[in-house]
């Protein structure tokens, strides 16, 4: 299939994920084969009992500056493509201060569903690690993770990202720019992260075991709301 007929099949199947994350995402005929992820002793197999989720989706300019020269990020960087926020991943959390990880063995994924879902996470590389580290503690397959978690984030909008880069915006700011543009998650469910320098990263959407919104617990990580935050345009 040509990249114009998946884009347009993307579009008539999920209207949220390529409309609202990605300003352009054409998936090419070839896509390079993932490596197995496997735990390790610093990233260690745990089965644990599973307190809530963290949806987590990654602002794309900053990671394009950061990490735009690596070979695994030539799609969402180097490849003509475009986006904003595109999708992390969908982390079961722990009942305490661990989290459940990479509770079972697994293979590749499958082809298919690398393809379907490259236009929210583009990389079958982080899509083999997401669902080797954390989908496989969710008792699920590997088809079913990625509509759950692409759902999830189909369903986020955003607030007006060039206007709120051109002014002076803390994480807390952000939080309730992002509230108002989703109406039912409130901006406690929100965390915002940035690297070191301060520009935005990623933003941490909390979910209880049904996967609705819900406050997100104290000590789990994010900016102080009072933290200023910068936000990197790209050649936007």
């Amino acid at each position: 299939m040509k990249p114009a007929l998946i884009v347009a099949a993307l579009l008539a199947a999920a209207p949220g994920v390529a409309q609202a994350q990605a300003y352009k995402c054409a998936i090419p005929a070839n896509i390079a084969r993932p490596r197995p992820d496997l735990p390790s002793r610093s990233e260690p197999k745990r089965v644990l009992p599973i307190g809530g989720y963290t949806l987590a989706v990654t602002w794309a300019p900053q990671y394009c500056h950061d990490n735009g020269r690596n070979a695994s990020a030539r799609l969402e960087c180097g490849s003509g493509n475009r986006f904003g926020f595109t999708l992390h991943g969908l982390w079961p959390d722990g009942v305490g201060k661990d989290w459940p990880q990479y509770c079972t063995a697994t293979g590749i994924l499958p082809r298919q569903v690398i393809r379907k879902h490259l236009c929210a996470t583009p990389s079958a590389q982080l899509m083999q690690h997401e669902w080797a580290k954390h989908g496989t503690c969710m008792r699920t397959t590997p088809a079913a993770y990625f509509e759950r978690s692409t759902g999830l984030y189909a369903k986020l909008r955003y607030p007006d990202m060039d206007a709120l880069s051109r002014s002076n915006v803390t994480a807390g700011g952000f939080a309730a720019a992002m509230a108002k543009a989703n109406p039912g998650l409130p901006a406690n469910a929100i965390r915002v992260t940035a690297n070191r320098q301060g520009w935005l990263d990623e933003l941490w959407i909390c979910l209880d075991k049904s996967f609705a919104y819900e406050r997100c617990k104290a000590g789990t990580g994010g900016l102080p709301a009072t933290a200023a935050v910068k936000i990197w345009r790209g050649s936007r």
